[in-house]
């Protein structure tokens, strides 16, 4: 089968208006060249979900792949028939074999690519330049703005209000405009508490449990420093949560050594003395370092098909990625059991505040809250956490696990919650709105998308970029029925109890479906789902017409 790759030519024609003094194009001739070389691809999944478009004729498929999807290349030659082979190996974690005759058009195609998969100018990504081919029925941008998430917290709106003191993100520029803080604090002491934070991450309301009344608040680390400094505004507006007698815990996800590292360096914890009906527990994760390494490791034991069981097995495990996973379900189910079953209030946070604590926060609520765990409930909860929480996507995602260059700001923290996510998922199958590939979807629209969603890294950022007008938002593709019809779990039963995932060896796994869909033909799973889906359905028509029988 013959494929022809390339980028959308509107986004390459302004790309190369600024950048035609450094860099080689795939120009009309270099893509006619591509489709005359023969093309394998690992991957069997290529749609316009995945970003990229396979458009089909007789005995042809044309391939459309964002050129930000390349994550690095491989050249090398074939011995038995002296063919070129170019490997691009994709951001989400698929590869494709491109094929030539000559190695002269390999290493010109390969320097293209490389060349045009790093585009600094984030006003010539493609989203800025994709038109959605279909007529949204609502605007994405505007579906979970903070104003409307506020309603979830009615129950507790006596104690709790919505503040505009980051209205222009002079507080925190990594904050949404508005946030929920205590009503008896005022903006002034928020501004000062924010002076003691961390990149002005100060404390704000994550989640609010109705049954035990018990609240979880996010925030960065305080910066008490070796002389132990202290803010009184930031000790009375986390004091202010707790009622006369109540305790509550701080849930710090760093080891103690990392905090007392952090403090002599002008970080720190709360001081118990001055937040008397706080108890400080250490449940550490590790750091957001350790999380690239880890995916590299992964995937190479996860793509190794000639090594025995035992060496794969010792492979896998030496990545200590499924640790990483154990780690961030422990803390979190250590947070859900003290809301939960003590109706304790808890404020999470690490070191920066939008790593490893929106891993946490995020995942209490999915155990928590049955409603995080239907489709627009998660959407919303990835909108809350982590998009106006202030997690740096287009850092974090600017390369995976094939990078040849590593970056210090790089890790995949998103794809751990993720992986949290589908451990919990498949050990509760009929919990859950949505299905695996709604998951994977996420997945491939952080590192690589036509839509403008996780593109920048902070509120501030996207505002000045103006993305809620100039580009589309994932959320309106997916509010299309014909298009949120792909993602159904046709296995869910509403559970509006709390569920609390194992976390024992036996119950966490690879994810196959992500990290081994290139070597795994997933055609039969597919099918098996389809066909559930047909008796489900079987089922409905059933049980409506019993229904009718007996009227």
């Amino acid at each position: 089968m013959n494929y022809c790759c390339s980028e959308a030519l509107t986004w390459l024609r302004q790309a190369m208006v600024s950048m035609k003094n450094t860099a080689k194009f795939w120009t009309k001739p270099a893509a006619d060249l591509i489709s005359k070389s023969s093309v394998s691809t690992c991957s069997k999944k290529w749609n316009l979900q995945n970003l990229s478009r396979p458009l089909q004729s007789e005995n042809h498929e044309e391939l459309w792949l964002l050129h930000s999807a390349i994550d690095s290349t491989e050249k090398k030659m074939t011995q038995s028939n002296g063919k070129y082979i170019l490997i691009l190996k994709c951001k989400d974690l698929q590869m494709i074999e491109l094929e030539f005759n000559g190695g002269d058009d390999c290493l010109d195609v390969a320097s293209s690519i490389e060349n045009l998969s790093h585009v600094d100018d984030i006003s010539l990504k493609y989203p800025f330049f994709y038109r959605a081919g279909f007529e949204p029925l609502e605007d994405g941008w505007q579906a979970f703005l903070p104003e409307n998430e506020y309603t979830r917290f009615k129950d507790c709106s006596e104690e709790w209000r919505l503040s505009y003191v980051n209205k222009d993100y002079k507080v925190c520029a990594s904050y949404p405009h508005a946030v929920i803080v205590p009503k008896s604090i005022d903006d002034e002491t928020v501004i000062k508490a924010s002076q003691f934070r961390q990149n002005g991450r100060f404390p704000v309301l994550s989640y609010y449990h109705r049954q035990t009344k018990a609240v979880m608040m996010r925030c960065s680390q305080p910066l008490t420093g070796m002389n132990n400094k202290r803010c009184k505004e930031d000790e009375r507006m986390v004091n202010s949560v707790m009622g006369r007698g109540n305790k509550g815990y701080i849930i710090d996800t760093r080891s103690p050594s990392a905090a007392k590292s952090a403090q002599n360096k002008g970080g720190g914890y709360e001081p118990e003395v001055y937040y008397p009906q706080w108890r400080r527990i250490h449940q550490s994760v590790d750091r957001r370092q350790a999380f690239h390494d880890s995916l590299i490791k992964l995937m190479e034991s996860s793509l190794d098909n000639t090594s025995s069981m035992d060496k794969w097995l010792s492979k896998l495990e030496s990545s200590n990625w499924l640790s990483h996973v154990k780690d961030i379900l422990t803390c979190a189910c250590t947070v859900a059991q003290c809301i939960d079953s003590e109706g304790a209030s808890v404020l999470v946070h690490g070191s920066e505040g939008f790593d490893t604590t929106l891993q946490v926060t995020s995942l209490v609520q999915l155990i928590l809250d049955h409603d995080c765990r239907t489709i627009n409930g998660f959407e919303a909860l990835v909108e809350r956490e982590w998009l106006q929480g202030g997690h740096p996507f287009a850092d974090r995602c600017s390369k995976s696990a094939f990078a040849i260059t590593k970056q210090r700001s790089e890790s995949p923290i998103f794809l751990l919650f993720l992986d949290c996510v589908w451990q919990i998922w498949q050990q509760f199958p009929c919990s859950f709105e949505f299905n695996e590939e709604f998951l994977v979807l996420l997945f491939e629209h952080t590192y690589s998308s036509q839509f403008g969603t996780f593109l920048c890294k902070m509120r501030r950022k996207e505002k000045e970029c103006k993305l809620s007008s100039r580009t589309v938002s994932l959320w309106t593709y997916l509010a299309r029925p014909e298009v949120l019809q792909k993602y159904l779990n046709p296995m869910y039963d509403p559970n509006p109890r709390v569920i609390w995932p194992s976390v024992a060896p036996q119950s966490l796994v690879l994810w196959s479906g992500l990290y081994q869909r290139s070597i795994i033909d997933q055609s039969k799973q597919k099918e098996a789902w389809q066909e559930v889906s047909k008796i489900r359905e079987y089922d409905k028509e059933l049980r409506s017409k019993v229904t009718k029988l007996r009227r």
